[in-house]
Order: C-alpha cells, then sequence, then structure tokens
C-alpha cells in the first residue's frame, strides 16, 4: 500500500475529533496497511489516520520491529494511574519538535481490534504514554495543547519560523 501525505501542523483537521470505525472490511485494512507503511517512512512510533487526513479512530504503534505491531480501532482510556511520568513528545505532522509532557505512567484501555472484537489491556512507561498521545490526537487533541501556553507559544514560533 502506498505512503500517504502527512498533514502538518496548524491544519485544522489536527483539532477535529475522529468518528468512531463502524465498518470492519478490506478498507480498514488498507487503511491500517497505508498508516504503518506512512509511520515507517515519517519515521514515527504511533500515528492516527487523523495525521493522513482521515477522521476515523485508528491507530498503529509500533515501538520497535521487534516490539511488534499494534493496531487499535475505537480505543479509549477507562482508567489512569495517579503516578506520571514525564517523556519527550512530538509528532510525525510536525517533525523535528519536540516537548517534555507529563502523563499518567499506566493505563487501562478499551479498544477493537481489525475484526472488531472488543479487548481491554494495560500498558505502562512508553506504550502508556504513546496510547494516550494518539487517543489524545483522535479525540482532536494535537500534542502542543498539553503544554504550557508559554512553551507551546515558543514552540510554536520556533515551527512556523523554520518553515519560512
Amino acid at each position: 500500500m502506498p505512503v500517504r501525505p502527512i498533514i502538518r501542523f496548524p491544519d485544522p483537521l489536527l483539532k477535529t475529533a475522529c468518528a468512531p470505525v463502524t465498518a470492519f472490511d478490506d478498507r480498514l485494512r488498507g487503511l491500517a496497511t497505508d498508516l504503518l507503511d506512512t509511520m515507517r517512512a515519517a519515521p514515527g512510533v504511533g500515528i492516527t489516520a487523523a495525521h493522513i487526513g482521515v477522521l476515523q479512530r485508528v491507530t498503529v504503534i509500533e515501538l520497535s520491529r521487534e516490539d511488534g505491531l499494534r493496531t487499535y480501532v475505537n480505543p479509549e482510556i477507562i482508567w489512569f494511574s495517579a503516578e506520571t511520568m514525564r517523556h519527550m513528545e512530538g509528532s510525525v505532522s510536525m517533525p523535528g519538535f519536540t516537548d517534555e509532557i507529563v502523563r499518567p505512567k499506566a493505563i487501562r484501555f478499551r479498544y477493537q481490534d481489525m475484526d472488531g472484537q472488543v479487548h481491554e489491556a494495560e500498558a505502562e512507561g512508553f506504550l502508556a504514554v504513546c496510547i494516550q498521545h494518539e487517543v489524545d490526537q483522535l479525540d482532536g487533541l494535537f500534542w502542543l495543547q498539553r503544554l504550557s501556553k508559554l512553551k507551546r507559544d515558543r514552540l510554536v514560533k520556533k515551527w512556523e519560523k523554520a518553515k519560512a
């Protein structure tokens, strides 16, 4: 499948909540394959359908090839730990720019697989951070919105200068 163009910040689609997937068919499988190919080419460890302009609740995460591919359809976080961790985050829609975000260290989440079966799972550490980051994006919350206004304004100014 093809590598698709990634939309760039500040495209308004990045602030748009994605619709739930209702059809678990070959089109969904094609979308997931395109997401994987696009993410690997970016490169990145996670990508949502919103990053390529498709407003559906689909994300793929691949922390490493050895760790394996995870595809989550209609993911939702149902529990957050009180314990937090700091991690450098960025986005395939804003390549080369990162900043430190504080997030819950562990989560429990519900999702559907490519066949529509519902699952619940737990994650902690880097995987938990990645899932939270991608679910935020599916909800229309671009990662910059997790920064203080001062940090966000500085980063946006640097981004605009780099694009010019």
